[in-house]
């Protein structure tokens, strides 16, 4: 069956946190849902969105979709779009004008996955059910108390392996969240670090030394410096033998191979982009390299972790997405677990689509409280959206 509709929906609303790293920080969340349907009415769900500056209007968006990505799928077998590869030649290699990217590849999968009549996760091949999860804040901003209090909770609803931000210029205040998540979780848990490139190579081997010595395991570290510092990360992976390497996160497929093929990384670090996951995943199982599926949006990366046979981790952040679908996926006792349905298993909310539908663009301050979400312990209370 042939694409024939779109709609896109814009959201924005106040997240209920400030989430971010060494680098940058966010407070409100900016959400596009792309909805791709085929002649039979069924459709395929995909989210864009920017961090940190508002996506533009509803009927901007639709006016750039139009024109850039629609006339590619109007007509078409999303099957074939998925695995179709371009030529990528001079003005032919070029990113949408809105991060659409992401989204189309989620979208068709999900509605090529429901025309077969089987979750994404066994077409993509898998053969297992669940992946491991661990809780990430993002946790950069907050303050000691609410660290505290957010990964004290995260272990009370079983989970057992945690990452933290770091990459503090005072590296007394690293170590001192170290302190504050065994504090929050006890010491017989798994931790990892992440530094956001935060670091030089000489820099980062002198500070993981410095955490090891202190008596710190670690299980990994991740980006620890520069993206394409390939020479430094190498010599980070050969110095560091009681811990690994977590890199990857900032490059796109090239790039990932690249990372591969000069040794610079332990564990390779995959997102969202169904289609160059699965390539590069694939590339990684031929070399012998772990895969971890970093943030995805509303864990849609289950479905790729499930697939691929070098994964053991997934990561999740506890960000506020869930009103957004009917059913989101579901992670208990620190295991996230593959939905049964057809696709991927993410419903668009008609709730969310009427309440929280933002199809202008507004200023922070009029965007109301944050949307309840019931997996963080000091979520605000539901409320009715303002704006």
């Amino acid at each position: 069956m042939r694409i024939s509709s779109f709609i896109i929906t814009r959201f924005q609303f106040a997240r209920d946190r400030i989430i971010g790293d060494s680098q940058v920080r966010a407070e409100d969340a900016n959400v596009a849902a792309i909805e791709l349907f085929d002649e039979k009415g069924r459709s395929g769900l995909g989210f864009a969105q920017t961090l940190f500056v508002p996506l533009p209007s509803n009927a901007e968006i639709t006016r750039v979709f139009e024109s850039e990505v629609w006339p590619d799928l109007v007509g078409q077998s999303p099957l074939a779009l998925v695995h179709r590869i371009s030529r990528p030649r001079g003005g032919n290699q070029r990113p949408y004008s809105l991060p659409f990217h992401e989204a189309l590849q989620v979208a068709l999968w999900d509605l090529a996955a429901k025309q077969v009549g089987m979750p994404l996760g066994t077409l993509l091949g898998g053969c297992c059910n669940k992946v491991r999860a661990y809780a990430s804040g993002l946790d950069y901003h907050l303050s000691d108390a609410d660290f505290v209090e957010f990964f004290g909770h995260a272990r009370s609803i079983g989970y057992n392996t945690f990452k933290i931000k770091v990459g503090n210029p005072d590296f007394a205040w690293d170590l001192h969240r170290l302190e504050l998540v065994i504090k929050a979780v006890g010491p017989d848990a798994q931790f990892m670090v992440d530094a956001n490139e935060a670091w030089g190579a000489k820099e980062a081997l002198v500070k993981i030394d410095a955490i090891h010595k202190a008596g710190f395991s670690l299980l990994w570290v991740e980006d620890p410096i520069l993206r394409l510092d390939f020479e430094g990360l190498r010599l980070l992976r050969n110095c560091t033998p009681w811990t690994m390497i977590n890199s990857g996160e900032y490059l796109d497929a090239a790039g990932k191979r690249q990372l591969m093929l000069a040794g610079g990384t332990d564990i390779l670090n995959v997102h969202g982009q169904v289609t160059d996951v699965m390539r590069t995943g694939w590339l990684a199982a031929e070399l012998g390299v772990p895969v971890s599926l970093g943030n995805t949006f509303l864990e849609v990366g289950i479905h790729m972790a499930c697939a691929l046979p070098e994964v053991e981790w997934l990561e999740y952040s506890f960000q506020n997405f869930d009103h957004l679908v009917d059913q989101p996926i579901e992670i208990r006792d620190g295991w996230a677990y593959l939905p049964d349905h057809p696709g991927h298993g993410l419903v668009l909310s008609e709730t969310a689509r009427r309440e929280w539908s933002r199809p202008d663009v507004l200023p922070s301050d009029k965007l109301g409280a944050a949307p309840f979400n019931p997996r963080v312990a000091n979520s605000p209370k539901p409320m009715a959206a303002r704006g």
